[in-house]
């Protein structure tokens, strides 16, 4: 278990897209490593029809219709209206490509029309996960495809545990997750999400761990740093709501504790996660 809060879908179609929206340049950023690590294991090709999972501001879906071109599709689904908004902004006019804001747990996704379910961290928030990838099971052709990422074990993520022990100094542990509970962890057992996955009608579930550095500065240095981290993630969960005096001292317990691993302009930190591939049924 962790104790990281439960962003449930009010969340993430409400204040917490629209924060994800107001930040999707460093949220992009410091994501480009899990996104490539994801491609290579996807192994898209042209002329494939692709369903991107939580596709968030849509930096994935328009990198998936660069490669399936004018004979493939991809559909970017997502709860956040704020951040599709900015997917469709962003989108190349002509692009094979189209945003829908629902959810996946009980959206009526055409049968059998997709080679690829993919997901760059986009389903570990699934209130009923289950449901969700049996749902998302039919829109694929018999053999098709699925691939995401999602985070491994909190302890071997430092880039989220360590500003959260900094914050946790003035602020009060957020609820313990239960096993069963969403969050970004939610995935990091791989007997749990070979059991989810193979009651959805999947075969040849894989699970690769990847490591990586996120950059929690983005390139612009410590107090950057410490900007993004109040901004998103867990510890900017555990801060909302708390006065401009107690924020403060967390800001500054963040800046002490992250100032060790400046790195130039970069504040690099451990991330582990998981790349989930597996194979419809036929």
């Amino acid at each position: 278990m962790s104790d990281l809060g439960i962003p449930d879908l009010a969340y993430w179609s409400g204040s917490g897209g629209e924060q994800w929206a107001r930040n999707q340049e460093f949220g992009d950023r410091q994501f480009a490593p899990v996104a490539e690590a994801l491609f290579k294991f996807a192994a898209v090709h042209p002329s494939e029809r692709v369903v991107d999972v939580g596709c968030g501001c849509g930096t994935t879906t328009v990198a998936l219709a660069r490669i399936v071109g004018p004979q493939g599709r991809v559909l970017g689904v997502d709860v956040s209206a704020a951040m599709l908004a900015l997917a469709r902004k962003h989108a190349p006019q002509g692009a094979p490509l189209e945003f829908v804001r629902a959810d996946v747990t009980d959206h009526a996704f055409p049968r059998g029309a997709f080679d690829l379910l993919f997901s760059r961290h986009g389903v570990m928030f699934f209130a009923e996960p289950a449901r969700a990838f049996a749902n998302l099971h039919t829109a694929l052709t018999p053999g098709g495809r699925l691939a995401f990422s999602c985070f491994r074990a909190p302890r071997d993520n430092p880039w989220a545990m360590t500003p959260l022990a900094a914050a946790y100094r003035f602020v009060p542990p957020t609820p313990k997750l239960g096993p069963e509970d969403p969050g970004p962890f939610s995935f990091a057992d791989e007997t749990r999400v070979r059991r989810i996955l193979g009651a959805a009608g999947f075969t040849d579930i894989a699970l690769t761990p990847v490591d990586l550095e996120f950059d929690l500065a983005g390139g612009r240095g410590l107090d950057a740093a410490v900007a993004n981290v109040v901004a998103l993630g867990p510890t900017s969960r555990a801060v909302r709501g708390q006065s401009a005096e107690i924020r403060a001292k967390v800001a500054a317990a963040m800046r002490e504790t992250l100032a060790p691993h400046v790195k130039g302009d970069a504040v690099p930190l451990g991330a582990a996660i998981w790349i989930v591939t597996a194979t419809s049924r036929s």
